[in-house]
Order: C-alpha cells, then sequence, then structure tokens
C-alpha cells in the first residue's frame, strides 16, 4: 500500500517535467524536494560583521540566539527587524495545532447513507463527507469505494451529494502568485492530492496528446473537470480560468519540449474530489448521479471512512515538506473561523498571549506577503515552546562540512524549521550538543523591496533568486557553525 507520506514524497521529488523546468510542490523553491537547509559553513568562529559582509545578501539579516535553560540573550543581530516569515511560520502552526486540536486528533472522511440500505440499493442519498484532510488522497478515496462495493452496495435512490462545510472554501493561499503554481491551490472540507490535478504530455505525430489525472499509487482516475488546451504562443506559459465547475488550462506550445508532466493547483477541490470519488465508485460497479454540494452537514448511517494519520506524524510531514496545504487547513480547523485571513489573525492573537510577543502578524503556512515576524520574536516562541512537542516533529537539520554535506554522526544535533520564498530565507529551531547548553535561535535573510518588484510571471523561478537564496543558507550554516562553538 502507498502511505500518504509517501505519496508526498513522490509527488514532491520524483515527477519532473520535460521543457516546463521543475514541477513546484509545496515552497516555491527551484528543487521540487525541499533540500536540506543550512548552506556550506566555511568560516564558524569569524565576527558577525564579516559573516554578513561575505554572504554579500541584499536586503536585511537578523537573528537571535537564546539559552533554553535560563533564556538569557546569547547573540543577537537587528532582532526586531520586522521580515516575512516564509515557511518558517509552519512552526508556530505547528504549536497552534497541538494545542488546540491535541497531539492524537485525526481527520476522517466519510461515506454516509441517508437511508436504508436494502438488496444492495441505498434508500436514499449517499454522501461523501469531508471534514478538511490535508492530507487525503486518491487512493484513499479508491479504498472507500471499495468498502462499498465489499458491502454490496451497487445503487442509490436519491442524491449523490458532497459535503465539505468542515472548512470555508477559499480560490487560492495567496492572490499574488502565479497561476500554475502548486503551492497555491483551493482549500475547501474536502482536498484530495494536496488539491493539485496532474497534466501530463506526450507527442503524438505533428500534435500532442493530453491527460489530467488524479493519481495515485494504485489508481489512476482521469480528471474532466480540468482541462487543458495547448496553444500555438511562447508567453504567457500557462492561463487558468473558471467556467461554473470546471476549470480551464492554457499552455503555450513553445515550452513543452518533447514531452513530460507536472502538477498543477486545484481552486475547485470540492468538484474535483467528487468526480474523483465517483470515478473510482463506478469502477466497483456503482455509478452515482451527478454530485450536488450541500450546506448543512447531512445526517445518516456511516457506510466506510478514512482517517488521516495523528496530528503529530501530519505535522511531522508539514515540517519537512513544507506543505501549505496542510499548514492553512490545520490552521483553519484549529481557529474555526471563516476565513484564511480570519484564522491567521486568531492565531496571531493567540501566539502573541501564549509567548508573550507582539512584533508580528503571521497566516498558517508563510506564504502570504503580510505576514511578518521578528527574529527576536521567533526565537522567544521557541523557548517558549519546549515541552510542546514541537522539538520532536522538527526536521534534523544537522551538522554540514565546508562542502555542505551533513556530517554523519556529528555530536551536535540542530533541528530547525527552513523557509523560502521570492528572498527571503529564514531557519529557526534548536542546536542541541552533547554537553553545554542547548540554543533556541532564529535566523532571517530579506530583500523584501527586490520581492516586492518581481513581476508575477517571475515569482515561480525569480530572477537571481537561487544565487540568493544559496547565500543565505550557506551564512545560516555559518552562524549555526559559529554558536555551535562559541556558545553550546
Amino acid at each position: 500500500m502507498f502511505s500518504r507520506r509517501g505519496f508526498l514524497q513522490a509527488a514532491l521529488s520524483g515527477l519532473l517535467v520535460q521543457g516546463l523546468g521543475p514541477a513546484l510542490a509545496e515552497a516555491p523553491e527551484r528543487s521540487p524536494r525541499p533540500v536540506p537547509r543550512g548552506g556550506h559553513p566555511k568560516v564558524a568562529t569569524g565576527s558577525v560583521e564579516a559573516l554578513i559582509a561575505a554572504a554579500k545578501l541584499t536586503g536585511v539579516v537578523g537573528f537571535a540566539v537564546l539559552d533554553v535553560a535560563n533564556g538569557s540573550v546569547l547573540e543577537t543581530h537587528n532582532p526586531d527587524q520586522q521580515v516575512p516569515p516564509a515557511s518558517v511560520t509552519k512552526a508556530v502552526t505547528a504549536l497552534y495545532a497541538l494545542e488546540r486540536l491535541g497531539p492524537g486528533f485525526r481527520f476522517r472522511t466519510r461515506v454516509l447513507a441517508t437511508g436504508p440500505v436494502q438488496a444492495g440499493i441505498v434508500q436514499g442519498d449517499l454522501v461523501l463527507a469531508g471534514s478538511g484532510d490535508p492530507t487525503l488522497q486518491t487512493d484513499q478515496l479508491g479504498d472507500l469505494a471499495a468498502a462499498l462495493a465489499a458491502r454490496g452496495i451497487k445503487g442509490v435512490t436519491g442524491r449523490y451529494l458532497v459535503w465539505d462545510g468542515a472548512l470555508p472554501s477559499v480560490p487560492h493561499i495567496a492572490g499574488d502568485q502565479p497561476v500554475q503554481v502548486g503551492y497555491n491551490p483551493g482549500l475547501g472540507g474536502l482536498n484530495l492530492n494536496f488539491n493539485r490535478v496532474y497534466f501530463e504530455w506526450k507527442r503524438q505525430g505533428q500534435g500532442w496528446g493530453v491527460t489530467m489525472d488524479a493519481r495515485g499509487e494504485r489508481f489512476v482516475p482521469m480528471v474532466s473537470m480540468a482541462r487543458m488546451k495547448i496553444v500555438g504562443r511562447t508567453a504567457p506559459l500557462f492561463t487558468y480560468a473558471t467556467q461554473g465547475s470546471a476549470e480551464d488550462w492554457t499552455v503555450a506550445e513553445g515550452g513543452l519540449g518533447k514531452g513530460g508532466g507536472r502538477w498543477l493547483p486545484v481552486r475547485l477541490p470540492t468538484t474535483y474530489a467528487a468526480e474523483v470519488f465517483s470515478t473510482l465508485t463506478k469502477a466497483q460497479g456503482l455509478a452515482l448521479p451527478e454530485a450536488q454540494t450541500v450546506l448543512t452537514e447531512p445526517v445518516g448511517q456511516e457506510l466506510a471512512a478514512v482517517k488521516s494519520e495523528p496530528l503529530t506524524d501530519v505535522l511531522h510531514d508539514m515540517l519537512k515538506f513544507s506543505t501549505n496545504v496542510t499548514a492553512e487547513c490545520v490552521g483553519l480547523r484549529a481557529s474555526g473561523a471563516g476565513s484564511l485571513a480570519a484564522s491567521g489573525a486568531a492565531m496571531t492573537e493567540w501566539v502573541r498571549t501564549r509567548f508573550g510577543v507582539a512584533n508580528l502578524h503571521v497566516d498558517h503556512s508563510g506564504l502570504g506577503g503580510d505576514s511578518r515576524v521578528t527574529a527576536g520574536d521567533m526565537a522567544k516562541i521557541l523557548l517558549g515552546a519546549k515541552g510542546t512537542g514541537l522539538q520532536d516533529i522538527l526536521r534534523n537539520v544537522g551538522m554540514k562540512d565546508a562542502k555542505g554535506k551533513a556530517i554523519e554522526g556529528h555530536p551536535v544535533k540542530v533541528v530547525a524549521k527552513s523557509g523560502t520564498l521570492n528572498f527571503v530565507s529564514g531557519l529557526a529551531g534548536y542546536i542541541t550538543p552533547p554537553q553545554g547548553r542547548e540554543l533556541a535561535f532564529a535566523i532571517f535573510a530579506a530583500d523584501v523591496p527586490r520581492r516586492e518588484s518581481l513581476a508575477e510571471a517571475d515569482r515561480e523561478l525569480p530572477p537571481g533568486g537561487e544565487a540568493w537564496t544559496k547565500r543565505a543558507r550557506m551564512l545560516q550554516a555559518q552562524l549555526i557553525s559559529r554558536w555551535a562553538v562559541t556558545l553550546a
């Protein structure tokens, strides 16, 4: 069986395009799989000013290092400079969700019948009811369809209903990203495959063969609600529009190369999940009528259900792979708010009260351009987070050598959350030596004017962005190496 985690890793790493470049996933970085953060340490004990100058970063750099045992401030540089936190904010979202929902919380996706089942026929409506699960995959919907078949269900007298009211429906996470980036889909109470559809193209004679599917490991249902047309142009690369319950894409033929595939965002996730489930039940001998979305949660007999992993596992993967969909869905579920903005505001107020910080405003994923935090406040949040379980689910980024490779068996442990978003790079976490004091740290580098001046078409792979990010990560690693030697 292909696990949810396995699907995520495959989706973020192995499915590259030919002609269009990498099939980007949840964070706007060049690599489709998040790479180990940290950079290439070269100078561990140089002065702060020398390290920052050598990085040759445009914009500002701020950091703070605290002694976890007593909270004392050990070293800072621009600790009160507000900058976009990018995906570092997901560490805050993890704290929020753990406290509000509990580590053992699980999302459940259910199939209900509003009437009795007689001779394999549901005497009433069949309902697909979501709970906002951000990790639901096609294979799990296939399991639901198989469970219905195993119960001998082969028809319904009523309607095929879909309920997605557990979370508000939003068309995208942020409004300032290119239409084609997979890390910025819609959200709702029913999410599937991180709300992405797979677009594949192949040369067929003088033309092209195009498919859109919701592939899993065991099921690969075709999708009709997302449609692609190849157009004879060079730019823009993609266009997107909704037509009722359909999503219409066009792609520039000049960018297709010889063939390939990539994940594209879905902005009508309920329609997407409803169609895929209907396709899968039909394959099991159960043909459903056209789906109808209902606003009120239906009541009925539960015929089948699938559950997410426990919240700690969901959050571990969110922090490892930096999945925006997961961050926004767990944040929305934790707050119970009716919009992303209201949910971000609720979490901001919670973290201000819970950790005694004031200079921040955050959303759940870090994708929004208005989020701000300071290195001093982020380090203080991590200090207050000891004992919450956050440290156990942060990624072990390790210590690295001068070539950027992890040093196997290094006695110093570094767990952290990174964030990268168009001339913003951050890293925040804990440094734990085998002996000595444990440190909480936050490092941010940001060139906000350069970021805000980018044309929308350049935000997927901004000119100069890769080199800038590489230098920022190098600085992060050098600072960590310095602190491990001089402060821990």
